[in-house]
């Protein structure tokens, strides 16, 4: 199947609010964020979400939509608060139906990636995955990203930790250049958001993984 990947619009609020809660019921461990307080935001609340991440110069979602017209998956960029010179890659989901190597998942991270690249004057990129998500690791060393040696508490259980992921040389190396890896998420401790749905707080690999092929692991 062919994807369209491009950043989404103001006026797609519904969509995104869809998507959004669709990613936090089928998982509701990857994104730091409960479906509990994301159903009990307000349409202003979403409608401020879609605006910003359509028109924000540093900030940027995009999303992947089928040959139907169905949003497929979502992947967005931005600068972390509070951490210097840093983007961060979040929001990367894919359903179900859209999940394998030849779904929107490399697709929409490397969308993320280059946004990045060109609207941040950051020189570090780094994306968060909880350490017993394996398939999403598998699926970021793929792609470029490696362990930085570093783990940040889970938002959502303080047992549990985000392994932090970075990509050398980002503004050099594009991503399609880059040996492959199979699952995506982020987390990180993110930016300080005021919208709990915005999903910066972890993304769920699994949602993206498993589409790519196991290489020690798969992707969706």
């Amino acid at each position: 199947m062919k994807y369209v990947i491009r950043r989404i619009t103001a006026e797609e609020w519904r969509e995104l609010r869809s998507i959004r809660l669709e990613s936090l019921l089928d998982s509701p461990d990857a994104f730091g964020v409960r479906h509990s307080d994301a159903v009990a935001l307000s349409d202003g609340t979403w409608r401020k979400q879609a605006e910003r991440a359509a028109a924000a110069a540093d900030d940027g979602l995009f999303v992947a939509i089928d040959e139907t017209g169905t949003w497929a998956g979502t992947a967005g960029a931005a600068p972390l608060d509070g951490i210097p010179d840093t983007a961060h890659v979040h929001a990367v989901y894919v359903a179900p139906a859209h999940r394998g190597p030849d779904g929107p998942a490399r697709a929409l991270v490397e969308a993320a990636v280059d946004f990045a690249r060109e609207h941040t004057d950051c020189t570090l990129l780094t994306l968060g995955v909880r350490e017993d998500n394996h398939r999403a690791m598998a699926f970021y060393r793929r792609i470029g990203f490696h362990d930085l040696g570093k783990t940040v508490p889970y938002r959502l259980d303080s047992t549990k930790c985000l392994r932090i992921l970075g990509y050398p040389d980002f503004r050099v190396s594009r991503v399609l250049d880059m040996a492959p890896t199979p699952d995506i998420n982020t987390g990180f401790p993110a930016r300080s958001c005021s919208d709990p749905c915005d999903g910066r707080g972890t993304e769920n690999p699994a949602l993206v993984g498993d589409s790519a092929r196991p290489a020690p692991t798969s992707p969706s």
